[in-house]
């Protein structure tokens, strides 16, 4: 059975991503896509003739047996909101991160999922880079030893500040690079050595003009020892690697971005031949000082998420990321603030504390 989708938003979000990862699994039909810029509304029927345009979410609401699954990636202040909609109406939804501005809205939203049976599946495509992939894989075979250090980067060298929502102060707008980056480095570190017991951060906006961060460092300390060290930053004029893990027997390094953004910003889609492989001369090292050898990076595949959601909605497997994982790392991300904003260590808290 197909599924048939309604994309909300057509912005880099939806354009760039969602609509050609959708498209790109056998399983799932793009059926409608909600916009109301006009050019954007051209450039769906330009790419995807069979969707349904749609000018405004109110005409999804009134047709909502037409689709099986409701994909949200508007501004960060409409997810919760815009989420909470589509499973009153009965429909399943993905949820770009942050799926909301604090844990608290994103414990909300568990609770409305769960009284009406419904999942949301938080869009963290960054667990398919391919060399994250490599990352888990190395771990988990235990070709590292016992990690110890995990340092991951999503570092850019951006001096000028580009206006919009993503620059706001305003905490309604989860706004500023902690949330926006940030969400993709916590979680990759939560996904690999599970939820930290504590949080220390130091939170800067670096560039004339920025009411919103820019240039944030977060340490976290997970059970059993293993520490990540996560820098994310708009003002890097030189950029450090991409992750550096230290092992007990061996450590990994590879510099430079998995290649799955820039070959959805250019048009290719996982329908493509070769998608998600990475050239040689990019492979990170595996080993030990004196004896580095290149490592192959597995193949990067966003549309995996999209394959998983597919099968969770059968019935066939669970879901690819939970509204549990992303609670985590919001409550990752709050640690951070309370940490940067006391100068000192945080816990990171449960539920009710």
């Amino acid at each position: 059975m197909t599924l048939r989708v309604a994309l909300i938003g057509y912005g880099t979000g939806g354009s760039v991503f969602h609509a050609p990862l959708i498209s790109s699994v056998p399983d799932l039909r793009l059926a409608a896509v909600v916009t109301g810029n006009p050019e954007r509304q051209e450039a769906v029927r330009a790419r995807y003739p069979d969707a349904r345009v749609l000018a405004g979410t109110d005409r999804l609401w009134e047709a909502t047996g037409a689709y099986d699954l409701v994909v949200v990636t508007a501004p960060n202040r409409q997810h919760v909101p815009l989420a909470r909609t589509a499973l009153t109406t009965g429909l399943p939804v993905v949820l770009d991160k942050p799926v909301a501005a604090s844990a608290a809205d994103a414990r909300s939203l568990a609770a409305l999922s769960a009284v009406r049976g419904l999942p949301v599946f938080p869009f963290h495509n960054r667990r398919w880079d391919g060399d994250f992939r490599t990352v888990a894989s190395l771990a988990g075979a235990g070709r590292l030893g016992q990690v110890r250090r995990f340092e991951s980067r999503f570092e850019r060298w951006r001096p000028e500040i580009k206006p919009g929502w993503k620059e706001s102060a305003d905490p309604r707008d989860a706004g500023g690079i902690l949330y926006d980056l940030g969400s993709h480095l916590i979680d990759q570190a939560v996904t690999l050595f599970g939820r930290p017991e504590t949080v220390y951060a130091e939170i800067d906006a670096r560039r004339a003009g920025a009411a919103a961060p820019d240039d944030v460092f977060v340490a976290l300390a997970h059970p059993g020892g293993v520490r990540s060290h996560l820098w994310m930053s708009a003002t890097a004029a030189a950029l450090g690697p991409r992750f550096r893990v230290l092992g007990s027997e061996a450590a990994y390094t590879v510099h430079g971005m998995d290649g799955q953004e820039d070959a959805l910003r250019e048009g290719r889609t996982p329908r493509d031949p070769d998608w998600g492989q990475m050239p040689p001369e990019t492979y990170g090292l595996l080993g030990v000082p004196g004896d580095e050898r290149p490592e192959p990076t597995l193949p990067g595949a966003y549309q995996d998420f999209y394959a998983g959601v597919a099968r969770s909605l059968r019935g066939e497997a669970p879901a690819p990321v939970t509204l549990t994982d992303a609670i985590a790392g919001l409550e990752v991300i709050e640690a951070a603030q309370r940490s940067a904003r006391d100068g000192r260590v945080a816990e990171v808290r449960a539920p009710g504390r």
